[in-house]
């Protein structure tokens, strides 16, 4: 490392707490193993300074950018081959970070440093959660509703319409799989003596909920599946100094 190199790193670090100081809160929405784009914007000069560092994990280097060319050298594994900026907008000062494969363990606080003639930083926040379907089967007097790829971990209610007093007894497990998502299943117990009655699944987090329906009557059952669905995965927040 160089002189030059090891003045801006710490540069970088010595400014860090200021950015804590300042800004609010936006949201931005990523999806699991898709790519999510983290906007950034500076006042545009010569020679700018871009590095996305990822603070929760204590700080990692993430992107750096600078002599008109990425600098990867000093980038945290985790994100290799896995970062690009917009190389052809950072002269109209876009400076977003378009990270690729996104994973569980990438959710968390990033920040986004620029640095011009005329000296700009931005701070970033950003939280990623998964999305996940629904799905229901009916296996004999039982109705099974279930759910793959969830993060957060996410609750499993049962309820019925119009309201009854019966003790929906059911059963709920939740697993957690290497790519640290989450599956939920639950087994309920259809009543007998209940008919003209609609059974409700509703599994949420605290970004999104997802609802089916079965409707039960004397001699069949017909499932519907609605879709309440509101995403807020991440926080972006930007200010300048």
């Amino acid at each position: 490392m160089t002189r030059d190199q090891f003045t801006l790193l710490l540069e970088v670090m010595t400014f860090q707490w200021m950015l804590t100081l300042f800004g609010e809160d936006t949201e931005v929405s990523c999806v699991f193993m898709e790519s999510c784009i983290l906007p950034c914007s500076f006042q545009s000069g010569a020679d700018p300074v871009i590095i996305w560092t990822q603070e929760t994990a204590g700080n990692l280097l993430v992107h750096v950018f600078y002599s008109n060319k990425d600098q990867l050298g000093f980038q945290n594994q985790n994100f290799r081959n896995r970062t690009s900026l917009f190389k052809d907008q950072i002269s109209r000062g876009n400076a977003s970070l378009q990270l690729t494969g996104v994973e569980v363990q990438d959710q968390g606080r990033y920040r986004c440093y620029t640095k011009t003639n005329e000296t700009h930083r931005k701070y970033t926040k950003t939280l990623i959660t998964p999305v996940s379907k629904v799905n229901m089967e009916q296996v004999g007097n039982r109705i099974i509703c279930s759910s793959e790829g969830i993060y957060p971990e996410p609750d499993l209610t049962w309820s019925t319409r119009p309201p009854s007093n019966l003790n929906l007894q059911n059963q709920t497990s939740i697993q957690q799989t290497e790519q640290q998502l989450y599956n939920i299943s639950s087994s309920l117990i259809l009543s007998d003596s209940e008919t003209d009655l609609i059974y409700i699944c509703t599994i949420s987090t605290h970004s999104n909920s997802r609802r089916v329906t079965l409707f039960k009557t004397s001699n069949a059952f017909t499932l519907f599946f609605h879709f309440n669905v509101s995403y807020h995965f991440s926080f972006y927040q930007c200010f300048r100094l």
